[in-house]
């Protein structure tokens, strides 16, 4: 059975394929999770987030952004922002424990984002959830 941690990875891959502009994929994401053996509740779990983000990208964008000190939201890399995307949306828009989100964020980006991507995760995200 899976884990919230791997269909949150799941999402941040599917997340990752919308921003490199494959649309097309949404209509491939049972298939996806399926594959991935994400099922059952981890499966509605991930459908939730996967459509939270999409629906909120606009706002969740804009929360990013307006905690940026260097940069633009642009020049962060595709699997940064999709695993910043979905733990903001779930810091604003979703009922779960705040450190628990940023933790697994940090973690998500040690093992798919780059070596200076778990310092800017919590550095941003801390601002964000103090916001």
């Amino acid at each position: 059975m899976a884990t919230r941690t791997q269909a949150r990875e799941s999402v941040i891959g599917l997340l990752y394929a919308v921003d490199l502009g494959n649309d097309g994929i949404i209509k491939f994401i049972d298939e996806i999770l399926e594959d991935k053996k994400i099922r059952n509740k981890q499966k509605e779990f991930a459908l939730g987030l996967f459509n939270g983000v999409i629906e909120n990208l606009e706002a969740i964008d804009a929360e990013i952004t307006s905690h940026l000190t260097q940069g633009k939201l642009a020049d962060t890399g595709s699997v940064e922002k999709s695993i910043l995307r979905l733990a903001v949306y779930e810091i604003l828009f979703v009922k779960l424990d705040k450190p628990i989100v940023i933790n697994e964020a940090i973690e998500l980006s040690k093992k798919l984002a780059s070596d200076s991507a778990p310092k800017f995760m919590n550095g941003l995200l801390d601002k964000v959830n103090r916001a």
